[in-house]
């Protein structure tokens, strides 16, 4: 966890170990009886409580609190290399006065132990430093996540990190954060919003603080369409109020009709935020595959010219993407407001993948499995993808999607 003082994770544990100090020292069977039950017989319900009572259980506090701060001072040196001199000296004072104390056989608290206690009692209220255990907002994990594992997309990984961070170190955004995602299927699109997901909140995709809404799946028939705002604006609004940070992902987002994607504005849209609700801490990822062809497109010109595809700035795609998508069909993704009124903020360009990227996809699908691999083995995978265009084979046409899959082939 490394030096410093704890966060929210070492108040979880100082917390949870208010709770169990009355059990006993470490190591130690908890008193088989309350210390107030010999003093005093039974006291009538409501009854008031007698004076021996309230010695009984102030003296019972009170040895709460002083075995509470022996866990303490031995987790603060053990774990954090805090206050480990003045532990010593105690426990050296201690021996020399009364011996040593027996059941005081407290283990080592490693890493995972202490994750599990604190998600144990997190699970029961707020004490996190994002002020909701639900909420995680580990940057840190995100960005090297995404260097480890996010190959050929050096645009995305440096948007992504720093659009969040910064919306996250914003103490009060005026609105809410919308990225754009574009780019061929296979590219990582659905791969960077899990990653997001599993990073930002404890249970990843599986959060009450996060929705994900397919529109074939959710909104398959454009004769429903009202019915199907009434009720998108309704699950916005009820993730939103559940949660002070909402992830909102759409995938297909060229697939929704324009008046859903207006339904959403109200959410996205600069107000002042004074309710309970708080709709700028929301963050909102459009999955799309419109600009695909552009962005493969100067990716190409790039490599025929000579250049690495890491010289491809930002600036160059968006403006190009920009020009795309304003030249879409009507009713599509591109003349709703979000476009329209520069609701989005960042639009993400995921570059198509070349031989080697593939390779890399391959070489995660092996470990992830635990699989052994060797170059050859990876080099034969990555053969079996079909690659455009047709004259340079340069790009793969399904990206990273199909790679687990086909490792199936070299399975024994």
């Amino acid at each position: 966890m490394g030096r410093g003082r704890p966060g929210g994770l070492g108040r979880c544990v100082l917390v949870l170990l208010l709770l169990l100090g009355g059990s006993g020292s470490p190591g130690t069977r908890p008193p088989p009886r309350e210390p107030w039950a010999e003093e005093q017989g039974p006291v009538p319900e409501r009854g008031p409580w007698g004076r021996v009572r309230y010695e009984a259980v102030k003296q019972h506090l009170g040895a709460v609190g002083a075995l509470s701060r022996q866990y303490w001072r031995y987790l603060a040196c053990k774990v954090w290399q805090e206050g480990c001199e003045e532990e010593e000296e105690e426990e050296k004072q201690r021996e020399r006065e009364a011996g040593p104390i027996p059941g005081w056989g407290f283990p080592l608290v490693g890493q995972d132990y202490l994750e599990i206690l604190s998600a144990w009692y997190c699970s029961f209220g707020k004490c996190c430093e994002t002020g909701d255990c639900r909420i995680t907002n580990n940057i840190t994990g995100l960005e090297a996540d995404l260097s480890g594992q996010l190959h050929g997309q050096h645009l995305a990984k440096e948007v992504v990190v720093r659009a969040v961070r910064g919306f996250l170190q914003s103490p009060r955004p005026q609105k809410a954060l919308v990225l754009s995602f574009h780019g061929w299927s296979g590219t990582g699109k659905n791969f960077v919003a899990r990653m997001m997901a599993s990073h930002l909140y404890r249970d990843g995709l599986k959060s009450d603080c996060v929705r994900v809404f397919v529109s074939l799946l959710h909104f398959p028939h454009h004769n429903y369409v009202d019915s199907y705002k009434v009720q998108l604006q309704r699950q916005i609004s009820e993730t939103v109020q559940r949660c002070g940070q909402a992830l909102l992902i759409f995938d297909e987002a060229e697939k929704l009709h324009s008046s859903l994607l207006d339904a959403i504005k109200p959410f996205m849209a600069q107000h002042d935020s004074q309710g309970q609700a708080d709709p700028q801490r929301s963050i909102f990822l459009f999955l799309s595959n419109l600009g695909g062809n552009t962005i493969n497109e100067v990716a190409l010109d790039f490599w025929r010219a000579g250049r690495a595809r890491e010289e491809i700035s930002l600036e160059l795609l968006e403006q190009r993407l920009r020009l795309e998508l304003q030249e879409a069909a009507e009713n599509s993704y591109a003349h709703s407001h979000l476009l329209r009124e520069n609701l989005i903020d960042f639009v993400v360009p995921f570059l198509p993948l070349e031989y080697q990227h593939v390779k890399l996809c391959a070489r995660d699908a092996f470990l992830a499995r635990g699989l052994p691999y060797t170059e050859a083995t990876l080099d034969e995978v990555a053969q079996m993808m079909v690659f455009v265009p047709k004259e340079e084979k340069l790009f793969s046409a399904q990206g990273c999607k199909s790679v687990p899959q086909r490792i199936n082939y070299f399975l024994p």
